[in-house]
């Protein structure tokens, strides 16, 4: 039998985590190391300075006490399949909000992903967009597409091979969207997300002043990357989009040279 590890950035509790595990549980055996709360946009980090503790919700269902997403795929890899070999495939999701562009940068869900790429086991981050607040996913469409999009390439990298070299991860965002409502898959590029700076600012009841930190809407660039992640979901596509960890900008290489000189 298959063996699936699972994930996400929203918490044990998210009703997309466990959509996720439905999804994927007629394709093989699940087990869901997850965090305790919510760590969105927690990014590629681990923690050093606390120690970390399983914490046992149910069969092969954990959640990691204050970790982050990439804490719960490190561990597991370490502790949960010590001595054994990799799981077959990492599923990091169904993430509450779209992580397109360079959120990917952000992402305690595509992190995860990241994690898994890192130790040499194929690995997706899958989101479900949403428009409005975040209570619309539950009220409208649901995970339905969702679960089906995660279902499909999960049967389809277990049964044959992942189709991208080391160090990559397939980063894939669903469109708000019912499953009849979808167009297809689109293979796509990372587009060109404009973010803001919005922070507000509040006071308590002693006047102490704190903020809470914004959420940036969909806006990006256009024209430039016309087969973007992000025209893909505007255009009622789900977007399938490969990441690799490799950052350097190899196009500046040799300008640099030149300019160091």
């Amino acid at each position: 039998m298959k063996r699936i590890l699972i994930t996400n950035d929203d918490g044990f509790e998210s009703p997309g985590l466990h959509a996720l595990a439905r999804a994927l549980r007629p394709l093989g055996h699940v087990t869901i190391v997850a965090p305790t709360t919510e760590k969105s946009a927690c990014g590629h980090s681990l923690t050093l300075t606390r120690p970390l503790r399983f914490i046992s919700i149910s069969d092969d269902f954990f959640k990691l006490d204050d970790g982050t997403p990439t804490d719960c795929i490190y561990l597991s890899l370490n502790a949960l399949f010590e001595g054994e070999s990799k799981p077959d495939l990492i599923v990091s999701g169904i993430n509450k909000g779209s992580n397109l562009g360079e959120d990917i940068t952000y992402s305690g869900t595509a992190s995860a992903a990241m994690e898994g790429a890192l130790h040499g086991v194929p690995s997706i981050a899958i989101s479900q967009v949403y428009e409005g607040s975040p209570q619309n996913i539950e009220l409208t469409h649901g995970y339905d597409l969702a679960e089906r999009v995660v279902y499909d390439l999960s049967k389809k990298i277990l049964e044959k091979t992942f189709p991208l070299n080391e160090r990559r991860f397939l980063n894939v965002n669903v469109p708000p969207l019912k499953p009849e409502e979808c167009k297809g898959y689109k293979i796509t590029r990372a587009g060109y997300r404009m973010y803001g700076n919005d922070a507000h600012l509040h006071r308590n009841p002693r006047g102490e002043e704190f903020y809470w930190l914004g959420v940036h809407t969909l806006e990006w660039k256009k024209g430039a990357l016309s087969d973007c992640d992000l025209s893909a979901i505007e255009e009622g596509y789900v977007s399938i989009t490969p990441i690799k960890l490799d950052m350097t900008a190899h196009d500046e290489l040799e300008a640099l040279k030149e300019w160091i000189k």
